[in-house]
């Protein structure tokens, strides 16, 4: 088969490969739709992986051709979504079913081999079945979507509560999106890019309710819309220091914080603003990845539900679709940053 191998920081290459072989609790998934996160490229150009060579990519969707030997044959076929993280079963969190905090977990695309392939073997447990009316492209962005939604379900939003999104990348702009359909009416997105303005008029979005950080006084534009208090909720969805000090500047007093960017380096508060923390009584939580216990109550039936009758479009914000020999245009676009992009999808 195909597959984009990465031997080392930097080095990335189109390869044939040896198609993998499931083990017994396993499928071999076609894969039919992959999108390229942003943690994608720094896990290709800065920092590496757990070990190489490894076959990255960890949001993708298939169609399954082979199950391993105690797999119900019934799998065979069945066009899927997939989980990307593995857990252990054993450790406190994963007996709590709070697989997403997993002490000892594996992760398809940077701790084994991921969906920047033809093929890729995967854990049946970890597989979710797909309406045939939902596109492998929907479900190959099923993971930021839960990941979206596991943030905004976290927060616990009153529909009365304005709510702030810092960070228009794929997370914050599908949050918006959720955010929205969820009957979230006072929405203030933030970002620094045309394009996420109008994918936000694509969403329903009006432009009163943008801010461009990049001209515009980001507190002064928040305080004329929240009568100087601030928001209720606010998502931090970039990473960096300057933003986790803008949430909690611009938190309502008694308000929530949502730290969801995974963070682009150190990360330290001013004395002042931890005072904040302490005389707003704020509750400041974090988040990472999504719940995923194939119950109709997790993250993931949460999304697919919504999925399933149309509620949200994500396919909105897909920018760039590349044929799989052709994915590297799309790492590159990502990395330096050459043109404006939305998802980039492999198909």
């Amino acid at each position: 088969m195909k597959a984009w191998i990465l031997h080392g920081v930097g080095d990335i290459r189109l390869e044939e490969t040896a198609c993998p072989e499931p083990t017994e609790q396993e499928v071999l998934l076609a894969v039919q739709a992959v999108g390229i996160c942003g943690s994608d490229i720094p896990r290709i150009y800065r920092t590496g992986a757990y070990s190489h060579p490894l076959i990255p990519g960890h949001e993708f969707a298939g169609q399954v051709v082979k199950v391993g030997k105690e797999v119900d044959a019934s799998w065979e076929g069945q066009r899927t979504g997939v989980f990307p993280l593995i857990p252990c079963g054993s450790c406190g969190p994963c007996q709590r079913m709070l697989y997403e905090m997993c002490r000892n977990y594996s992760y398809l695309g940077s701790r084994r081999n991921g969906g920047f392939a033809e093929y890729v073997t995967v854990p049946v447990q970890n597989l979710l079945k797909l309406p045939k009316h939902v596109s492998y492209e929907e479900a190959a962005m099923l993971e930021p979507m839960a990941v979206t939604v596991h943030a905004m379900r976290r927060a616990g939003i009153s529909a009365s509560d304005s709510v702030a999104v810092c960070g228009l990348g794929t997370i914050g702009l599908l949050l918006v999106m959720f955010l929205k359909e969820a009957g979230i009416s006072n929405i203030l997105a933030i970002g620094n890019k045309n394009f996420q303005k109008q994918i936000l008029n694509k969403i329903g979005i009006s432009a009163d309710s943008y801010c461009d950080s990049s001209r515009q006084d980001v507190s002064e534009w928040i305080k004329e819309r929240t009568s100087g208090i601030g928001a209720d909720v606010f998502f931090e969805c970039v990473g960096k220091n300057d933003t986790a000090v803008l949430a909690i500047e611009n938190a309502a007093p008694a308000g929530k914080v949502v730290m969801v960017g995974n963070p682009a380096g150190e990360m330290t508060f001013p004395k002042e603003i931890y005072w904040k923390i302490l005389r707003n009584q704020l509750t400041v939580t974090g988040t990472w990845n999504s719940s995923f216990t194939c119950s109709p109550e997790d993250d993931w039936n949460y999304v697919l539900d919504r999925l399933t009758k149309k509620r949200v479009v994500p396919e909105e914000l897909i920018s760039h679709r590349f044929p799989l020999q052709e994915l590297g245009r799309g790492f590159h676009i990502m990395r330096d940053k050459t043109e404006d992009y939305g998802k980039i999808m492999g198909i």
